[in-house]
């Protein structure tokens, strides 16, 4: 299997969260072939990527925002253990 050819990636924009112990990077870059978001989640040395393409944005945009009214409006069936006291 012959690896990928380089291609030069332009960054736009960055930002991060991080949630527990994971860091997720969100970058707004440009090749060639256009714009794309590239979402990587970094859980110790693990790492995991995945790309959407500039015209899928504002359906994303759309879909996380029901994602997030729905997370808020449905009740959760375990709530999460408090958190314990510090030492």
């Amino acid at each position: 299997m012959q690896p990928r050819p380089f291609v030069q990636e332009d960054t736009l924009k960055n930002g991060e969260i991080q949630v527990e112990r994971k860091f997720i990077t969100l970058a707004l870059k440009e090749n060639p072939r256009g714009r794309f978001l590239r979402i990587t989640e970094q859980v110790g040395t693990k790492r995991n990527s995945i790309i959407i393409p500039a015209i899928g944005l504002a359906e994303l945009h759309k879909l996380l925002g029901e994602m997030v009214k729905a997370s808020e409006e449905i009740p959760q069936k375990d709530p999460p253990a408090p958190a314990a006291p510090a030492a």
